[in-house]
């Protein structure tokens, strides 16, 4: 393995780490845990002396200090800021090394990472407003799956050439279009707080379809001074849920069927290595979806919930590498 592959894998399990720590602070409720940014409290690490704290409590009076959420928040930007060190350092090794190496994904890692950080200080200044919170995660879904796009681009002895597959390039898009919209369901239901909107199998409670509420639910709320523990009715927040929830079996239905497809059809076991792991993730993330519901939102399960969807998006997406590029195509 090159120098350069050796920084792309460390950089996208680095990644990993991030998303998995992203949804641990926003799940402890810590999105605000340091009410300014970059810093906390107007200090580069979360206060602790006693004059320090009382420094924080006369800038900030209306948030006291709550110095766990403070730094699971510090140590997601500590994180996060590693992590965006890393892809410009990918950027430089791309454009210095002496092998031939792709610039267009680690341009646009860089561009990305680089919005993330926008993001990240507005989810903070704008007091976690929803499209903001909802941005920022699917800017780190994103960021994750070109990471990986990447890695599979300078590792040609994964990718595969089966013309046949070109047939199921269209039900791939829709499963694709499916994951995503999936995801953003979900990314927005956590950021109204509607993940408990609904306690009951297989929709929500009993009457809900006369309780719905589609203009609220799906309004961006502009103009609140402070998003934390939102905003919406409980009408709203259970159409939400209920959205997200119709979205699970959707999902399910669709990219089962083209996983099967792909399984079926593809030759060589790398393609249907990547159908069953599709398969595989699929299901895991519909259980854990589940056990949400039963289990009332255990933080565990809630993180891993939301990690699982990151690595199925990053799947769909290799996929349609392999699809649409496949071996002896320039990368």
């Amino acid at each position: 393995m090159t120098r350069h592959k050796k920084l792309v894998s460390i950089t996208l399990l680095l990644t990993m780490v991030v998303i998995i720590y992203g949804a641990f602070t926003r799940l402890t409720d810590a999105g605000l845990g340091c009410p300014d940014w970059p810093g906390c409290y107007g200090f580069l690490k979360v206060p602790q002396k006693p004059e320090s704290i009382a420094l924080a409590a006369q800038a900030f009076p209306d948030r006291p200090l709550e110095p766990q959420k403070a730094w699971n928040e510090m140590i997601h930007r500590y994180l996060a800021g590693t992590l965006g060190l890393l892809i410009a350092a990918i950027m430089v090794s791309a454009i210095v090394s002496k092998r031939r190496q792709p610039r267009a994904l680690p341009s646009m890692l860089l561009l990305l990472v680089i919005c993330q950080a926008a993001l990240g200080a507005f989810t903070v200044t704008l007091s976690l407003l929803p499209i903001v919170v909802l941005a920022h995660l699917l800017g780190g879904f994103t960021l994750y799956c070109l990471l990986a796009l990447y890695w599979m681009q300078l590792t040609p002895e994964l990718r595969v050439a089966e013309p046949a597959l070109a047939k199921l390039r269209p039900l791939a898009i829709i499963a694709a279009i499916v994951v995503m919209l999936q995801i953003g369901l979900g990314g927005w239901t956590a950021a109204n707080y509607a993940a408990l909107a609904c306690i009951e199998l297989p929709v929500c409670e009993a009457g809900w379809m006369s309780r719905l509420a589609l203009d609220e639910a799906f309004d961006l709320h502009l103009g609140y001074s402070d998003y934390e523990y939102g905003v919406m009715s409980a009408e709203a927040r259970q159409t939400v849920h209920v959205f997200h929830r119709i979205g699970a079996f959707i999902t399910l239905a669709v990219v089962s069927w083209f996983a099967v497809k792909l399984y079926r059809r593809a030759q060589t076991k790398i393609m249907q290595n990547f159908a069953l792991a599709m398969g595989a993730v699929l299901l895991l993330q519909f259980i854990l979806g589940l056990l949400n519901v039963v289990l009332h939102l255990p933080l565990v399960n809630a993180v891993a919930h939301n990690f699982v969807g990151a690595n199925l998006l990053m799947i769909m997406v290799v996929v349609l590498y392999q699809l649409y590029r496949p071996a002896g195509r320039e990368a």
